[in-house]
């Protein structure tokens, strides 16, 4: 006889929890901010050399660094510094004394350059068959020249014709009558282009592109009082420039300077060059230079662009 099983009524109520110990309860612990080191103070900017321009190219095998370097070292010479140690020029240039080293042996070798006391060197005599060269083969020189000992020999004032080279003026021919500034210029000297009245008419008659780059890294340096120094008002000048056919700049780059230019075109309509009369401040007005030398410069400007066709 089979007994009934029985069963055991199921309960509704949830399972008691079982209450840990505390020993088994792990501490809260509070997260603790990591330990913060005072950020290193961050290095000056590398000041930049002519050597360091030449990094762009790194990685160009058509490019002859070594020939770089050797032109490097012969622009590092100057009017305030004509002789020169392998040391200030290492420092001057930002190449290795090694470098230097070499580039002065393969110049002296050649005749360019050379050391009385074997130990401070300078450019030679034989450096001018290379503006002579360039002077000689390039036609806005040779066409300049004769056209301002004209105007100079009528007027008895200093003349010059410029081209733009980076963010310089480079002088391509030039007479000098009195001497009307502090910076003894020939043919070679450089300018700054923002402060000069050669260099706003080159800047003015810049592809757009080309002046939005400028004025994005041009540094505008206060060389007199007058100096423009901010890039909004040098836009102004430019816009003048163009809008008069000329630029007249009063004493930005030198007190008692003033100078007066205008553009030279190229059969294209682009402007390849400047003409411009210097004077001195006291003695010629701005009124003046106005009406007395502004046609005698666009005429002598559309002459020299006859000869560029």
């Amino acid at each position: 006889m089979s007994l009934p099983l029985r069963r055991t009524p199921i309960s509704s109520e949830p399972a008691p929890r079982l209450s840990a110990s505390p020993a088994a309860v792990a501490p809260s612990v509070e997260p603790t901010a990591p330990a913060t080191t005072p950020a290193a103070p961050l290095a000056p900017p590398a000041k930049a050399t002519p050597a360091s321009s030449l990094d762009i190219y790194a990685g160009d095998p058509n490019f002859m660094t070594s020939l770089a370097r050797g032109l490097i070292v012969i622009q590092a010479f100057t009017q305030q510094s004509p002789q020169m140690t392998i040391s200030q020029l290492s420092i001057r240039t930002g190449l290795s004394r090694a470098a230097v080293r070499r580039c002065l042996y393969t110049l002296t070798k050649l005749g360019f350059a050379g050391a009385e006391d074997g130990s401070r060197y300078s450019l030679r005599p034989r450096m001018l068959t290379l503006s002579h060269t360039y002077t000689a083969s390039n036609t806005l020189s040779t066409a300049a020249q004769p056209i301002l000992e004209r105007m100079s020999a009528a007027h008895r004032e200093s003349f010059s014709v410029a081209t733009l080279d980076g963010d310089d003026i480079v002088y391509v021919a030039r007479t000098t009558v009195t001497r009307v500034m502090a910076v003894d210029l020939h043919i070679g000297s450089r300018l700054p282009a923002y402060c000069t009245s050669m260099g706003r008419v080159l800047l003015a008659y810049l592809p757009s592109e080309q002046l939005e780059q400028y004025l994005a890294r041009v540094v505008l340096t206060p060389h007199t009082t007058r100096t423009v120094t901010t890039v909004d008002k040098l836009r102004l000048a430019l816009r003048n420039v163009r809008r008069n056919g000329y630029a007249l700049v009063d004493q930005e780059f030198e007190v008692g300077l003033r100078s007066l230019a205008v553009p030279v075109y190229a059969p294209s309509g682009r402007v390849v060059a400047t003409v411009n009369l210097s004077g001195n401040a006291p003695r010629l007005s701005v009124l003046e230079m106005q009406s007395r030398f502004l046609t005698p410069l666009r005429n002598a400007a559309n002459e020299l662009g006859i000869y560029l066709r």
